[in-house]
């Protein structure tokens, strides 16, 4: 594996696992109010509100780390209607799980960095602690040497590989009973797919539009206009062919030459529609040219067993297209890399750079028309640029038939 890709996974990982603990210390939020909620429920009256209440904060919760989790009908207040209502009754399971479950995985989340760093930063502060004061967070050892030191930064190194490896499942079960419960059940998930198909719909008519007016500006602003010049050149040509006829020579000369650049931009703007490329050497073949053509240096890696429909890859085409476009004119990037993988029936894609980052979907990058693309074929679009970089655009496509 080449270095830069060991970057990337490297960093990947780490950005994962960091996202991870920032979910499960949310997550303890919520989790720490569920003892108090269920005293309330017990001990005083209005208690079933503050369920509600605390039920919509996890909702919200959840949906600022991952898919919506669609509320119910606002379930009744009055305890005897409370009762008999599914949805409270929804909302008190994951109550009591969350207590149980979503509380300790949350003081893990909380608490692992907390011992990562002590343990591993222990060599530098080792000297001043007081003698024969315990040496490891986890209450056990003492330190009188640099040896002895170290033996405890390898313990930090423990815990970090631990957060590395564990942190995105804890978080994944902490919030997995919020999702099953909270949520508002088939009917709802039907009616919000049925918003999110007319949303998908109303972005892939945009895109076409946006496609079809950029294609008619370069047809207008550059073929035209090369296609009149040499009407008039060869006009004018015509005219001075008797009188003058080295005259008129070097108008058609230039007139070949309007031509021949008019000629050009056809052809760049049939490549722009559905660039032949893809038909004649696939997928990889056109990334690779794309790749080669580009201002920064670009490595390709492409494993797929099998071609997808022709449109799944013109979308992957165009989507690296308009990545390193970006790349080349808002990042400054001295590397990037796109890799494509075929995972089941799904086509990732990942563009990555290692430039400023920052990149802001809603700034005019071109990112909002990926996005729209990518939603045309149901698919999912996931942006991380923090500032300083590095910057993963990560596309999901269906391979389709």
């Amino acid at each position: 594996m080449a270095t830069a890709d060991v970057k990337r996974l490297v960093v990947g990982t780490a950005m994962t696992a960091a996202a991870a603990l920032g979910q499960l210390v949310s997550g303890l939020g919520t989790a720490v109010l569920a003892p108090f909620v269920l005293l309330w429920l017990v001990l005083a009256p209005g208690g079933v509100g503050v369920l509600h209440s605390l039920a919509g904060v996890e909702r919200a919760r959840l949906a600022r780390w991952g898919p919506e989790v669609v509320a119910p009908e606002p379930p009744p207040t009055r305890l005897r209607a409370a009762l008999a209502d599914p949805t409270t009754r929804r909302e008190l399971r994951w109550l009591v799980r969350h207590l149980a479950v979503g509380l300790p995985l949350g003081m893990l989340g909380f608490l692992l960095p907390l011992v990562a760093v002590r343990d591993t930063a222990f060599p530098l502060y080792w000297r001043f602690a007081p003698e024969n004061a315990t040496a490891t967070s986890i209450g056990v050892g003492n330190a009188h040497s640099w040896p002895d030191a170290l033996a405890v930064t390898l313990l930090g190194v423990g815990w970090i590989a631990i957060i590395l490896g564990l942190a995105p499942g804890m978080a994944r079960l902490q919030a997995e009973p919020g999702r099953r419960l909270l949520s508002a059940g088939p009917d709802a998930d039907l009616s919000l797919r049925i918003a999110e198909l007319t949303a998908t719909r109303a972005g892939a008519l945009d895109a076409h539009a946006t496609e079809l007016r950029r294609i008619e500006r370069a047809l207008h602003d550059g073929t035209q206009n090369r296609i009149v010049t040499v009407t008039v050149l060869l006009g004018a040509a015509r005219r001075m062919v008797a009188r003058d006829p080295a005259g008129a020579d070097e108008l058609l000369e230039r007139a070949q030459s309007a031509a021949e650049q008019a000629l050009a931009e056809l052809r760049t703007v049939s490549r722009s529609i559905l660039p032949p490329v893809l038909a004649d050497r696939g997928l990889a073949g056109a990334l690779t040219g794309l790749a080669a053509e580009s201002a920064v240096p670009c490595s390709v890696d492409v494993e797929m067993s099998r071609r997808c429909a022709a449109s799944v890859e013109a979308t992957a085409y165009f989507v690296v297209a308009e990545a390193l476009t970006n790349i080349v004119k808002h990042s400054g990037a001295e590397q990037a890399g796109v890799t494509v993988r075929a995972a089941g029936d799904r086509l990732v894609l990942t563009v990555s750079d290692d430039g400023r980052g920052g990149a802001d979907e809603h700034g005019g990058s071109g990112l909002t028309g990926i996005r729209h693309r990518v939603a045309a074929h149901d698919g999912t679009l996931r942006l991380t640029s923090p500032t300083g970089g590095p910057t993963v655009v990560e596309v999901e496509l269906p391979c389709g038939a």
